[in-house]
């Protein structure tokens, strides 16, 4: 019995919405066109009182979500699925998260190294193992060991994966109409405080993946139209407020996998332009209510992969215009309730991979315009529906657990798709666990309530014996009537499930059902009383009628205690029974609550544990005499 509740609750079900058949879609969809006409005749919440073809976009029930331009409406599950459900292609539209600035960002302002260009050169001094087309010109991979002298009139110059280990006073001096410069792959040490110095053109300037570890104050102060400057992967360790100085012009300031401990005191004073800032994969540790005070025109914050621990509740109170925030990958313990309340046109936020103890329950009220929010790998013990509800532009949502996603039913993409068991449609989402949990509820019941009736009518000579063994087989059936509810409630909500999910696993039917779980413990009486009547055949210090009544009576109640106990103290607990769709409390490595993680780990798995332990001397013992009995 529990190797099927293993099979059920442990098993990695990779399910897909493309599981339901042609036949099965077919007719789940007639269903919901049912419920839609139900609605329209009832007038409630879902308006569907409109004509065929009308360009008015529905009001749908909860869970449910239009066709487009369609009176009809579709639920989650057949939205994005790879299927065309609503005859125009709107259920398979908009499925990609394209939220904030990041899919925009080359469209509106290009891609750097994308130049279309004719074969022609207008330059007449270069090295010869360079490229020139008109007045580009590209030296990578040349074998350089400083910038080379070229015509003046260059305005790109590539000088990537070469030998340039230091870059002088005024070493572009002669180049004042570069827009473009690239140095990547360098291993660049040493940058002098006027090697920019007359390039009052530049536009884009790229020193990534080089050896820098400091720049100096100043460096780029002479490039007041510079937009783009990439410092990725270099071993900077400290930056000051007046390295920016200058850089009036900047849009793109990016600073991936350095070695950044802490940020300036206000880090856009110098660059009141700069609208995208990049400083994923550092090592920084704080944020201060002034760190970003003069970023008003600020747009896009990664922060990724940092060790901020804190968030002071005025840090982002400068950013207005702010569309998409990420700080992911930190060490964020505690946010405060209002941090995001001046974020009032943020389209994403990525607040996942973190340590978070407690998410408040207006945490997110502010966020009118959000589009995309990512909690993925964050427990949410506090999570309820008003959490979510302030948030009516919200189209993408990704949490840690399947079973988060009924508490915002009215999001159209939520992730995960499945808990290994449940899909957005069905509690059993795997056909071949649908067929076992009915299969073996059968088997179980019926065959246990034989073997109570081939007991009770054929005459024992060990009736204690037999007694436990007719207690065992009560048990076991109790089992198997908790698999055939659970395969009854598969057939109620099939093709719906996760409109009724969050009130399913709230339910007293599944508390109750997660209530049936102690025939390991009658188990294991057993083999010990079969255990003393092998080893010890002519003893009397098996237990009588009267004791096995009070061992068995006692291990009734033992069990009927441990099941109940998560009853008594709710705010310790939590729902324990409702983790998941087949109420079965397993989930000690998802579960929220500190005394459910507790008591799911000590009860069910020590509980096993120990019963295996106790069981596997015995058997040794049975096998053993068996054998010796051959051999007699």
């Amino acid at each position: 019995m529990f190797l099927l509740l293993h099979f059920i609750v442990l098993m990695d079900v990779k399910v897909t919405f493309r599981i339901l058949t042609k036949k099965k879609r077919a007719n789940t969809l007639r269903r919901w066109v049912g419920i839609e006409t139900a609605f329209r005749e009832r007038g409630e919440e879902g308006n569907f009182a409109l004509t065929e073809g009308s360009t008015i976009t529905p009001l749908c029930p909860k869970g449910y979500f239009p066709c487009g331009n369609l009176t009809q409406c579709l639920p989650r599950a057949f939205h994005c699925d790879g299927v065309d459900d609503c005859g125009n292609g709107a259920d398979e539209e908009n499925c990609g998260d394209t939220s904030g600035w990041a899919t925009l960002f080359g469209t509106v302002h290009g891609d750097a190294n994308n130049v279309a260009l004719t074969q022609e050169c207008f330059l007449n001094q270069y090295p010869q193992r360079c490229d020139c087309k008109e007045t580009e010109l590209e030296c990578i991979n040349a074998g350089l060991k400083s910038v080379p002298t070229v015509s003046s009139n260059v305005t790109l110059l590539s000088l990537k994966k070469n030998s340039i280990h230091s870059l002088s006073d005024k070493v572009f001096i002669k180049y004042t109409e570069l827009k473009k410069i690239f140095l990547q792959h360098n291993c660049i040490r040493h940058i002098s405080r006027k090697a920019f110095f007359g390039l009052h053109n530049l536009q884009i300037l790229y020193l990534n993946h080089n050896c820098i570890t400091t720049l100096r104050p100043g460096v780029f102060k002479d490039l007041h139209h510079l937009t783009w400057l990439i410092l990725d992967d270099n071993p900077i360790t400290r930056i000051s407020q007046r390295l920016f100085t200058g850089l009036n012009s900047l849009f793109f300031l990016s600073m991936v996998n350095n070695y950044l401990e802490a940020l300036p005191k206000q880090m856009c004073a110098q660059m009141p332009q700069l609208n995208w800032m990049d400083l994923e994969g550092n090592g920084i540790k704080y944020l201060t209510n002034s760190t970003f005070l003069s970023c008003n025109s600020l747009t896009v914050l990664f922060l990724p992969r940092n060790q901020i621990d804190f968030v002071p509740e005025k840090t982002f109170s400068s950013l207005k215009n702010l569309g998409e925030l990420d700080l992911s990958s930190n060490m964020i313990m505690e946010l405060p309730p209002h941090i995001f309340k001046d974020l009032k046109l943020l389209q994403k936020l990525n607040l996942s991979s973190n340590p978070l103890l407690y998410l408040h329950k207006n945490q997110f009220e502010s966020l009118k315009q959000l589009q995309s929010l990512d909690l993925e790998r964050i427990e949410i013990p506090s999570i309820n529906t008003q959490m979510f509800q302030p948030m009516k532009n919200l189209s993408h949502i990704y949490f840690k657990n399947f079973r988060y996603c009924s508490y915002a039913s009215h999001v159209r993409i939520c992730m995960p798709l499945t808990d290994g068991i449940s899909s957005f449609e069905d509690l059993l989402a795997n056909n071949i666990l649908r067929i076992f949990v009915w299969v073996i509820a059968f088997i179980t019941c019926f065959g246990n309530l034989f073997v109570i009736g081939m007991r009770s009518f054929i005459k024992a000579e060990n009736t204690t014996h037999a007694t436990s063994i007719k207690i065992l087989c009560c048990a076991d059936c109790l089992m198997g009537v908790y698999l055939f509810f659970v395969g009854v409630f598969d057939l109620k909500y099939r093709g719906q499930y996760q409109k009724y999910a969050l009130l399913w696993m709230e339910s007293l039917e599944c508390r109750l059902l997660g209530f049936l779980a102690v025939s390991v413990l009658l188990l294991t009486y057993l083999t010990l009383e079969k255990f003393l009547a092998v080893v010890f055949p002519f003893s009397n210090i098996r237990p009588g009628k009267w004791q096995t009544s009070v061992i068995l009576i006692c291990i009734w109640i033992v069990g009927f205690l441990i099941a109940v106990i998560p009853f008594w103290k709710e705010d310790y607990f939590g729902n324990f029974y409702g983790k998941n769709g087949v109420c079965f409390p397993l989930y000690y490595d998802q579960t929220e609550d500190i005394g459910s993680k507790g008591y799911s780990l000590g009860i069910f798995l020590g509980k096993l544990y120990f019963s295996f332990l106790g069981q596997t001397p015995f058997d040794f013992v049975f096998i053993q005499s068996d054998n010796e009995l051959e051999e007699f």
